[in-house]
């Protein structure tokens, strides 16, 4: 739905909420009148339930929502008497109706000093989770998400098996689109295996469904800086068709809202208005060789040639910080490393069981058919692509049937524009357009490790309203179950120089807190 089409449904429920409770009000001291007037009315709630103003901001929050109405829900019931397990389960399976019996048919009377303890053991539980998942999603959806790196793309950089926070106000929170969905996961339920959210997944239907009509439009908080040449950046992978992030092989494509598709993290090595291409595997932005910051690492693929004996992978990894795949790829005992960095890369090439390394480089002008914008046209590949013009908000193109394959799905997909080919015409909206205006800014995102990473160059622009956040803090890594790396827990993402672990600081601050609040309370006791 649009934003006027949001207003109008929220006027309507103002009015739907009015109704069912206006000689609720009444008997609670208030003005009939005060059931109607949006907002307000829920603050005048709130003080008939006894609870804080600032619960009726949750009531607009999307999918902390889903927590807090049934709770106001049940609460209302109990403030006119209704408190048994009863009441309870038909305040929250008649999503609220339940207060048109209390409002029309019940004899009620307002209790005004209840009680707002629970009255068992089970109901104090219940009500600390409840309030803990609401603090816990509001903290994950506006400000940190935890963020576990899946793929080697930016090995060197982040690693395999580093736990991430990403921050949401580095760039500004997005407000969920998909409001109705599990709080505090992605697009599947663990254990599961389910969808975690209400969404009509088939791509005929996806304008048509009703519960579509649900989504929210784009909207996002103001950040306090912008997307830099470099930054790492979280981001919904605009291309996903995955029903599951772990399954590679659905069934179908599914068609998935922008908040649900998969998450990723690469980096952004071209920004709006940027002219990048790709030279031997090398960034060019407007023209100049991309200078990336001290902590990345660049890794390529090569062939290499043994004597005799086998590589240890152990060894490997200790003595040349080699840690992506490798295999032997034919009868020659030829070896395939998808990725070595340059100073694994010259230390390598004088081990005794080396004789041949070759690198692995795509050849100029020859097509690879899985690389954006997957048109015969464009014969690029991994290692030489572009060049191409990266969106920004305002600025406008001219646009002929060449250079359509680059931003038709800019045009339609990502902003929501019909597009028709007839002849020689493009019509955008069903008028010919020579030249299109971008709504939005675009970014290119790209794994350090060149040859072993899905990233713009096969799926082409990320859209800003995709963007999720800036990954900040590393908090805790672990190379397999049982080898933590002490040495990367409580570190920085970004900096320059090697990485810093705060780690013992933190350490000793949380002991000398715990110490402080003992030593409080002996003192309070005492």
């Amino acid at each position: 739905m649009t934003l006027m089409q949001w207003f109008i449904f929220i006027l309507i429920v103002q009015v739907i909420h009015g109704l069912g409770t206006w000689k609720l009000y009444i008997k609670a001291g208030r003005q009939a009148w005060e059931a109607f007037v949006p907002v307000y009315n829920g603050i005048i709630l709130m003080k008939i339930i006894n609870r804080p103003w600032w619960w009726v901001i949750l009531l607009f929050l999307p999918i902390v929502n889903l927590i807090m109405l049934p709770v106001v829900w049940v609460e209302t019931a109990r403030s006119f008497g209704k408190n048994s397990n009863f009441d309870t389960f038909l305040a929250v399976v008649t999503f609220g109706f339940y207060n048109y019996y209390l409002n029309y048919v019940a004899e009620v009377s307002y209790i005004e000093n209840r009680s707002l303890h629970p009255k068992s053991g089970s109901g104090d539980w219940v009500s600390s989770i409840l309030f803990a998942i609401v603090a816990a999603t509001i903290v994950h959806t506006y400000f940190i998400q935890p963020f576990t790196i899946p793929s080697s793309s930016l090995e060197k950089s982040l690693l395999v098996g580093d736990f991430l926070f990403v921050s949401k106000f580095h760039y500004g929170a997005r407000v969920p689109m998909t409001i109705v969905a599990a709080p505090m996961v992605h697009d599947t339920i663990p254990k599961l295996g389910t969808k975690s959210y209400l969404f009509n997944d088939r791509y005929a239907e996806r304008k048509t469904s009703l519960i579509n009509k649900l989504q929210l439009p784009y909207l996002r908080f103001p950040g306090f800086e912008e997307i830099e040449r470099n930054d790492i950046v979280v981001f919904n992978q605009p291309a996903d068709t995955l029903l599951n992030m772990n399954d590679f092989h659905p069934d179908r494509n599914y068609y998935k809202p922008i908040d649900k598709k998969t998450n990723l993290v690469k980096r952004c090595v071209g920004i709006p208005g940027d002219s990048l291409e790709v030279k031997n595997g090398f960034v060019y932005i407007n023209g100049k060789q991309n200078v990336l910051p001290d902590r990345a690492h660049l890794q390529f693929s090569y062939y290499v040639q043994p004597k005799t004996s086998q590589f240890n992978p152990v060894y490997l990894k200790e003595r040349y910080d080699i840690t992506d795949r490798f295999g032997i790829i034919n009868d020659q005992n030829t070896y395939y490393f998808s990725a070595i960095s340059d100073e694994a890369l010259a230390k390598f090439k004088d081990n005794p069981n080396v004789v041949s390394i070759t690198p692995v480089k795509a050849i100029k002008g020859v097509r690879e058919s899985d690389k954006f914008p997957h048109d015969p046209n464009f014969n690029w590949n991994a290692d030489f692509f572009g060049p191409i013009y990266i969106p920004e908000k305002g600025k406008t193109i001219a646009i002929n049937l060449d250079i359509l394959p680059l931003y038709k799905r800019v045009i339609s997909e990502y902003e929501d524009n019909t597009l028709q080919v007839k002849g020689n015409q493009i019509l955008i909206n069903g008028e010919v357009a020579t030249t299109y205006t971008f709504k939005q800014n675009y970014y290119w995102m790209m794994g350090d490790n060149r040859h072993n990473s899905i990233d713009s160059r096969f799926w082409g622009f990320v859209p800003f309203d995709h963007v999720v956040g800036k990954p900040v803090f590393i908090w805790m890594s672990w190379d397999g179950i049982k080898n933590p790396r002490w040495e990367r827990f409580f570190t920085t993402v970004s900096g320059s120089g090697k990485a810093t672990s705060y780690f013992i600081p933190f350490l000793v601050l949380l002991l000398g807190w715990y110490g402080y609040t003992k030593y409080r309370a002996r003192k309070k006791n005492s």
